[in-house]
């Protein structure tokens, strides 16, 4: 099928016989890697004959699609919208025609995972390791954000969304660990201070927002005074800094945890009850790899294993 450029009359299916369908493989490539020569690399064509490719679908689409952007590539809006529609339609291609399922001892794809920064920091080592392990030839690609957006869950070929149970979604969601808030203090502090003492007399390093995040509101309904030391823009710097330079921060307990193998911190639980503060996995809708999103599940909950 050749002479993409062509227009036909009669039905959409009709159409089709004038695309070159063999070039949607490589657009999808190109949409996720942004880069001319990863998405060579990773479909296995030359980088000349990805660029041919790339052409063509511009006169189809009658869209750049890619557009250089200082030392960046980014994406078209319609390149954008594309994506989602094309990966479904590329795998359902594949379900027709009966190909293998995913196989991660050989699968050389990309897995892209999206979540914040202190996320990362409790998972992305462990993620990395098992996919080392259990994918040898796959890429695993970690995305961060600071608050998800509604394309968070489609854009950049992200197949899951790691989100706080208190941020809203609109996909279904599953939970992949539960979490709580501590008090995290330096190690000189008193022995015999208990967590309220701790938040009343050492001054807090907080992030640097213009209202004080969750829990601080509880400390306010229950009328717990307390002293702002330091103010700091990068959350995972909130801990280092009190393990070594002394006073107290809340924070979530898996993160407080997994810093405390870098440098010595004091663990407390906070002394008034709260919700939970736990960490859902949101696939992307238009993934319908169910080999693969079996398999990812799976690595996810062991990587999420305390």
């Amino acid at each position: 099928m050749n002479g993409e450029g062509a227009g036909t009359t009669g039905s959409g299916l009709d159409r089709l016989t004038t695309v070159n369908l063999n070039l949607l493989v490589p657009l999808l490539a190109m949409l996720e890697e942004r880069s001319v020569t990863r998405a060579a690399e990773r479909v296995g064509i030359s980088q000349s004959a990805m660029s041919h490719a790339l052409a063509r679908m511009r006169r189809l689409f009658g869209d750049d699609l890619l557009v250089r952007q200082g030392n960046n590539v980014a994406l078209t809006p319609r390149a954008m919208e594309l994506i989602a529609p094309l990966r479904a339609t590329l795998q359902q291609a594949a379900d027709v025609v009966n190909f293998p399922g995913f196989d991660p001892a050989t699968d050389r794809r990309v897995i892209t995972v999206a979540m914040t920064t202190s996320t990362a920091f409790v998972l992305g080592a462990r993620l990395g390791r098992l996919v080392a392990e259990r994918a040898p030839n796959a890429t695993l690609r970690l995305r961060t954000f600071t608050v998800p957006t509604e394309s968070t869950f489609t854009e950049r070929g992200v197949d899951v969304v790691l989100i706080s149970e208190a941020i809203a979604a609109p996909y279904p969601r599953e939970r992949l660990y539960d979490d709580r808030c501590v008090v995290v203090a330096s190690p000189d502090t008193p022995p015999e201070a208990s967590a309220l003492d701790l938040l009343t007399t050492q001054p807090h390093i907080v992030v640097d927002t213009e209202r004080r995040v969750f829990p601080y509101p509880v400390l306010h309904e229950k009328g717990v005074t307390y002293r702002v030391g330091q103010l700091i823009s990068d959350f995972l710097l909130v801990p280092y800094l009190v393990g070594r330079a002394g006073g107290v921060a809340l924070l979530r307990y898996r993160v407080a945890s997994e810093m405390r193998t870098l440098v010595e911190l004091r663990i407390e639980e906070f002394p008034f009850p709260l919700p939970g503060l736990g960490i859902d996995m949101v696939w992307n809708p238009h993934l319908s790899d169910h080999y693969f999103i079996a398999w990812l599940r799976q690595l996810l909950f062991d990587a999420a294993r305390a």
